[in-house]
């Protein structure tokens, strides 16, 4: 969210500086007490031609309120006129609602900030084509260098310089058709000089109300961010009586704790206080007299629940009955009765008739009942045998040798003849060995 957008919660946006970053850290607090009076101070002369006049106001910090001074800024597009911010009661607290760049000059609080900024519109300066003319009446254009100069009587506006619109002691000015209009338009937010000129103004402490009492020693400068003491202007007086309480006002002595960091989608465009352009809130009408009276005759029941009775014995032979709730302011239901249930009565039971096919045969009567068998004695267990000893290893007798015979005598062998050869057993035939019975 830009810094300098128009804040729109239930409370102001704190602006804590960062130096270093182009954008501004937001704090909500609730600020109760009003800005100074704007003071009285000489407008630079403008640097050069494409510059227009943004005028100063007051600003928030953790150490209250701080001047910002007024400068001359480069117009950021063609045909861009600068609509400033300015302080507005939301009805709890104070809101600001940042300056923006618009085509036409919106609604500002009606606050006089003076050299063409008298509380409606802007007659410093305007547009033709795209060339910017200064009205040399109003604003202060001593450079040679411009030549896009007229001349033109400023509207009158009153001399106060109160800096708020609305609460005590602010300003009752209201947004216009064309003021509102204004704010529908296209918007573009400050540049990065304006960003870095605010952050330069809150680490001046010279510039702290508390410390100027309203009377800023820098009330304008030539340049945007340019703080050079050749270059400034201080301010000859403050605009009014400021206020001791606006003096003491810090972070600490507001009503109201911080809230923690400003959502980003809470901001918008700057536009009157919330309570100058809406209707009132219309009350809901009263209910009929007859709604009223059903309504007191049957009031509705309350969201507590009443208590469970606690049950106690009441003794032998008797019955229990709860007790009844006896509120007097309630209206007492009337007894209910209930008629005692009628005795169920069943038909009677038909008996089946014999039939000639299947007459009804006696029921016969039931078997005697055997007595139930003596369990057998179970035998003893049965002792284990001794053990077997095993058999000894058969052993087989060894043959006792034979004797050797006697020594015969040797004579000459005979020539023993050639046995003849076996004959060979035929062999059986194929159709033969298949012929079996």
């Amino acid at each position: 969210m830009h810094p300098f957008r128009s804040i729109r919660p239930f409370a102001y946006s704190l602006m804590v500086l960062t130096g270093a970053s182009s954008l501004l850290a937001q704090v909500s607090l609730s600020i109760t007490v009003g800005p100074p009076p704007i003071p009285v101070y000489e407008q630079p002369a403008c640097p050069d031609e494409g510059y227009t006049w943004t005028p100063g106001y007051w600003a928030w910090s953790d150490d209250g309120y701080f001047w910002v001074p007024g400068t001359w800024v480069q117009v950021p597009e063609v045909g861009m006129l600068w609509t400033p911010g300015y302080w507005g009661w939301s009805g709890q607290y104070f809101v600001f609602n940042a300056g923006y760049w618009g085509p036409h000059v919106g609604f500002y609080g009606g606050i006089n900030y003076g050299y063409g900024y008298g509380g409606s519109g802007f007659d410093g300066a305007h547009w033709q084509g795209r060339q910017y003319y200064y009205n040399r009446a109003v604003t202060n254009v001593s450079n040679a260098r411009i030549t896009n100069v007229y001349s033109q009587a400023p509207m009158r506006h009153g001399n106060n310089h109160i800096a708020y619109n609305g609460g005590q002691g602010g300003l009752r000015a209201a947004p216009t058709a064309h003021d509102r209009a204004a704010g529908r338009e296209h918007h573009v937010p400050p540049t990065q000089d304006q960003i870095r000129h605010h952050e330069s103004a809150g680490q001046n402490k010279g510039l702290f109300a508390s410390v100027n009492h309203g009377r800023p020693p820098v009330a304008a400068t030539g340049r945007v961010n340019d703080f050079n003491p050749n270059s400034v202007r201080p301010a000859k007086a403050p605009g009014g009586p400021v206020k001791e309480a606006t003096l003491r006002a810090t972070a600490k002595t507001q009503t109201g704790p911080p809230k923690g960091p400003v959502p980003a989608g809470s901001a918008s465009r700057p536009a009157a206080p919330r309570h100058a352009d809406r209707p009132p809130v219309k009350a809901p009408p009263a209910a009929p007299a007859k709604a009223r009276e059903d309504a007191a005759a049957h009031p509705a029941p309350t969201s507590r629940p009443m208590p469970a009775p606690t049950r106690r014995d009441p003794g032998p032979g008797k019955r229990f009955d709860p007790p009844v709730n006896r509120r007097p302011d309630l209206p007492h239901p009337p007894a209910v009765v209930q008629p005692e249930p009628a005795p169920i009565r069943l038909p009677p039971t038909r008996r089946p008739q014999p039939s000639p096919m299947h007459p009804i045969q006696p029921a016969r009567p039931a078997p005697p009942a055997r007595p139930a068998p003596a369990p057998a004695p179970r035998p003893a267990p049965a002792q284990p045998a001794a053990p077997r000893p095993a058999p000894a290893p058969h052993v087989a007798p060894r043959p006792s040798p034979a004797p050797t015979p006697a020594p015969r005598p040797t004579q000459p062998a005979a020539p023993r003849p050639a046995p003849a050869p076996a004959p060979r057993p035929e062999a059986p035939r194929e159709n033969e060995e298949h012929r079996r019975p």
